[in-house]
C-alpha cells in the first residue's frame, strides 16, 4: 500500500520531533544526497507558465528510488485566500513504478528551502556569521529565520517587507525563539547594513533588482531564494558581478536564477562540489558570496525520502489503496463489477 502524507499529518510528525531537529534532519539528508549527486538522474523541471504564474514538475531518480514533485507558483494567489505555493510529490520503487509515498509538499517545500539555504550558507558565510537580513516576510521567512538560527548560529535578523502586515505576522511567529533578536528595519539598506547574511525570499514575478552593489558590504554572503523562474529575479547583476556565485543545477540556474540576467559564459560554481571539496568555496573573508537558489528537485528527493522515513517510524499517516494490486494482476476490469473479486494487498516497509 501507499502511505499518504497530508498536511495535518505532516504537522503531525513536525510536532512530534520539533521544528529545530526536523530541519536539521532534512539539511544533513539533502546534503547526504548532494555528495551522491552523480548517482542521479537528472533534468531540469518542465514548466509551464501562464501571466497569472507557473506550473512546474520537478523528478529525479537514483537506482532506488524515484521522486517528482508537482509545485506551482502564483504571486496573486493570497489576494484570493491561497498560499503563492502549493506542492504535492510522490516517490516510488525503481525496480516496480510503486509508489511508496503521497506527500504533501507545501509545508515540506518550505522546510527543505530552508534547510538548503542553511545548508549552503554553513558552507559559504563567512565563519562567525551572527546576523542576518530576512527581505521578503512571506510565507517561507520564518523558515530561513529558523534555519539559519539553529544551523547557522544566526542570533539577530534585520527584517523588511513591502507589506507591514507581513512582517507583522513574522515578528508575531518568532517571538516564541526568544533567542533569536528581530530588528524591523525601515528599508532594504537599512536591513542588510552590517549583516553577514542576506536572504532575499520575495514572491513578485518580476525582473527586479531588490539588492544593489553599493548596499553590498565586503564578506557578505548572499542567499538569493526568490529569482526561481524565467523573468523573475532580485539581485541587480553588479551584484553578481561582484561576487562568487554557486548554483544547485546550472541548466536550471541558467533559465531561472538570478544569473539568467548574465551571459552564458559567466562563471558559476556547483554547490555539490564545494560540499564534496573537489571546487573552492568562499576564498577569503571579504570576498561576497552568492547562492543563486532555484530550488531543485534533488532537495525534494530528499524531503520525500526524509519524510518517509520518519512517517514509518513514528506510525504517522495512512497507508492507501492508489493503484490496484490484486491475485491476478492481468485482471483490472473486476474493479468495474458491483462486488469485486477480494482484493490481496501488499504492505510496503
Amino acid at each position: 500500500m501507499t502511505r499518504f502524507i497530508d498536511l495535518p499529518a505532516l504537522a503531525q510528525l513536525v510536532q512530534q520531533v520539533g521544528v529545530p531537529r526536523f530541519i536539521s534532519e532534512l539539511a544533513q539528508t539533502i546534503q547526504n544526497d548532494f555528495l551522491r549527486w552523480e548517482d542521479f538522474d537528472k533534468s531540469p523541471r518542465l514548466a509551464s507558465h501562464s501571466q497569472l504564474g507557473v506550473i512546474e514538475l520537478m523528478p529525479v531518480a537514483d537506482a532506488e528510488r524515484y521522486a517528482f514533485k508537482y509545485v506551482n507558483g502564483h504571486p496573486g494567489n493570497t489576494a484570493r485566500g491561497l498560499p503563492t505555493v502549493m506542492a504535492f510529490g510522490v516517490l516510488a520503487e525503481v525496480s516496480t513504478g510503486y509508489p511508496l509515498l503521497l506527500s504533501e509538499l507545501t509545508l515540506t517545500t518550505a522546510f527543505r528551502t530552508a534547510a538548503t539555504s542553511a545548508m549552503a550558507a554553513r558552507a559559504l558565510a563567512r565563519p562567525g556569521s551572527r546576523r542576518m537580513a530576512l527581505i521578503g516576510n512571506g510565507a517561507q521567512s520564518e523558515f530561513q529565520a529558523l534555519a539559519f538560527h539553529h544551523l547557522v548560529g544566526i542570533d539577530e535578523i534585520s527584517v523588511y517587507d513591502l507589506d507591514p502586515k507581513a512582517t507583522d505576522k513574522l515578528v508575531r511567529n518568532l517571538a516564541a525563539y526568544p533567542t533569536l533578536r528581530v530588528r524591523r528595519a525601515t528599508s532594504v539598506a537599512d536591513a542588510v547594513r552590517g549583516a553577514d547574511i542576506v536572504t532575499t525570499v520575495t514572491a513578485d514575478k518580476t525582473r527586479a533588482a531588490i539588492l544593489t552593489a553599493e548596499m553590498i558590504e565586503p564578506g557578505v554572503h548572499i542567499n538569493g531564494v526568490g529569482g526561481d523562474c524565467p523573468g523573475k529575479t532580485e539581485l541587480h547583476p553588479e551584484v553578481l558581478r561582484g561576487a562568487r556565485v554557486f548554483v544547485e543545477y546550472e541548466p536550471q540556474t541558467r533559465v531561472e536564477g538570478d544569473i539568467q540576467q548574465m551571459a552564458a559564459d559567466f562563471p558559476v560554481v556547483d554547490l555539490w562540489r564545494v560540499l564534496a571539496g573537489t571546487a573552492e568555496g568562499r576564498q577569503s573573508d571579504a570576498q561576497v558570496t552568492v547562492f543563486d537558489s532555484v530550488g531543485f528537485a534533488l532537495e525534494d528527493f530528499s524531503a520525500l525520502s526524509y519524510v518517509y522515513r520518519l512517517a514509518c517510524a513514528h506510525g504517522v499517516g495512512r497507508d492507501v489503496d492508489l493503484v490496484p494490486t490484486a491475485d491476478d494482476p492481468k485482471d483490472l476490469f473486476r474493479f468495474t463489477s458491483s462486488a469485486p473479486a477480494p482484493v490481496a494487498l501488499r504492505r510496503v516497509a
